[in-house]
């Protein structure tokens, strides 16, 4: 009784295509913002800022980003982590080469390099699909790795291979401590989301989703898949540059280009199955659960008074993890955002069975 529509009148245009047209959803959503910029600075602990909450809006980003792609568009890609690799080097260069450069110009040119390196490597997407693409995009990650591993010029020589970016400023206000990290993320994370939504529900959105049921018929209804695939390369892979330059510069201080390898590429891809294809929540939901299940089981053993060696605790760990991931793929292979959906879709007729 309390998720009803009943009364709700829309009487124009705007009214009908907000992001949110139902009044629970947007006091939702306003709730959220404000226990994330409020309560959350408040009441959280350093730990659970610095080892939790950064790196969830951080990869909720980056799941965005490669959502719009893998489940917007349809076009299946190994490469993430290479693009959010391209992203933090790209953002370091320009900081260590132009001195006084903004912070926050330097992610978001970090992200237009790695849009150009995703539009490259989507060009194959215009001649070949399905796993043959998923191997094109493997070969970005390859080569990415090897290019910051041999080219001494994107690290500026440096003769370990690591970078590390120096105190940081947005706006001139500092950016050191966890909580003065956090609302910085948090507010990127914020917009960037915003405009993806919004993306997702205009034409370009509507042309990728026809382009990823089917190709052929979206090409005879006028539809460019040149236009459609590239642009969805690019606008994923520039929200997955932003991403990997804050993991870089917010979350590691410090990194090598191992931050970045194949397994990240993995990681994120294994987000956009868990939270849900072709959804904006199903990003966050997906980072939620690979970034809070290895904490709550590393937890338990804990908390159950077991006393379990480290290489033990790691191994049970990793097979716990790997058991909930195949069952909610089998109970919701559409993934927990489909679980959200249908608790809300039951709330609407609560008490009522259908």
């Amino acid at each position: 009784m309390f998720y009803r529509e009943n009364g709700q009148f829309k009487t124009g245009y705007r009214a009908d295509q907000q992001i949110f047209p139902i009044r629970q959803d947007r006091i939702f959503i306003g709730l959220l913002l404000a226990v994330a910029f409020v309560a959350v600075p408040l009441l959280a602990s350093d730990y659970l800022l610095r080892a939790i909450l950064i790196p969830f809006l951080i990869l909720s980003l980056a799941a965005v980003g490669l959502n719009i792609l893998v489940g917007y568009c349809g076009q299946i890609s190994l490469g993430t982590g290479a693009f959010m690799a391209v992203g933090a080097y790209a953002a370091w260069n320009f900081g260590v080469r132009f001195p006084g450069m903004p912070l926050l110009l330097q992610i978001l040119l970090g992200g237009c390099f790695a849009t150009l390196v995703g539009v490259l490597f989507g060009i194959p997407s215009l001649r070949i699909r399905g796993l043959y693409l998923a191997v094109a995009t493997l070969a970005a990650q390859f080569f990415v790795d090897w290019a910051f591993l041999r080219i001494q010029f994107f690290t500026n020589y440096s003769s370990s291979g690591s970078v590390s970016v120096p105190a940081l400023t947005a706006f001139g206000l500092p950016v050191q401590t966890s909580l003065q990290r956090y609302l910085f993320v948090l507010a990127i994370v914020v917009v960037f989301a915003l405009l993806a939504k919004n993306l997702v529900r205009g034409a370009i959105g509507r042309q990728w989703m026809a382009i990823r049921d089917m190709d052929v018929a979206a090409a005879v209804i006028g539809i460019r898949p040149m236009y459609a695939k590239l642009t969805a390369f690019a606008v994923s892979s520039f929200i997955v540059g932003v991403a990997g330059a804050l993991w870089g510069y917010i979350h590691l201080g410090s990194w090598e280009p191992l931050a970045f390898d194949l397994g990240r590429s993995f990681q994120l891809l294994f987000m956009v199955i868990i939270g849900g294809l072709g959804s904006i929540m199903g990003g966050f939901f997906g980072a939620a659960f690979i970034v809070l299940v290895p904490v709550a089981l590393t937890n338990v053993p804990h908390l159950l008074g077991l006393s379990l060696s480290v290489d033990t605790a790691a191994h049970i760990e990793h097979m716990v993890f790997g058991a909930l991931i195949v069952f909610f793929l089998i109970a919701e292979p559409h993934g927990l955002a489909r679980l959200w959906s249908i608790g809300k879709e039951k709330l609407r007729i609560w008490p009522f069975p259908h």
